[in-house]
């Protein structure tokens, strides 16, 4: 029997695919259940449409995804930290405190897409990424200076 997936079906595909089943498993689970439907033309064609709507989505999505892309990486950030002697850092900047950072300087992001492989615990001028898509990764600079 061929039918068409709904919906992602762990070993079988993904949403969209035409794939071919046993009768029994496609009429007795799978179109029950609404995972699947018989693969004939209305259904052909209305998946079609489905994925032609979900790319245009997933276009203009990645546009504002670049756009604010370009934002980040206009972003100079300064980070203020404590220092004892020979100008070593008391804690550490860490993807939260950059976050912080960015939302002071009007640009809000989640701190779990602002990667950095470890906190850093020295003064100077670093770049740090920040994965917006799959896609797009920006990069803001920070500067760590010392508290006045």
């Amino acid at each position: 029997m061929k039918i068409v997936l709904l919906e992602d079906v762990s070993n079988l595909g993904l949403a969209g695919d035409l794939v071919t089943v046993k009768d029994g498993y496609g009429r007795n689970f799978l179109i029950p259940s609404g995972k699947a439907g018989l693969a004939n033309d209305r259904n052909i064609k209305m998946l079609e449409h489905q994925k032609k709507v979900a790319a245009k989505k997933a276009e203009g999505l990645l546009k504002n995804h670049r756009a604010f892309a370009l934002r980040i990486n206009k972003l100079e950030l300064v980070a203020k930290v404590n220092v004892g002697e020979e100008d070593r850092m008391f804690g550490a900047v860490t993807n939260s405190d950059i976050a912080e950072l960015m939302a002071a300087a009007g640009v809000e992001v989640d701190k779990r897409i602002v990667i950095l492989d470890e906190p850093i615990k020295a003064l100077g001028v670093y770049t740090v990424a920040v994965k917006i898509h799959p896609e797009v990764e920006a990069h803001v600079k920070v500067k760590v200076v010392k508290a006045e």
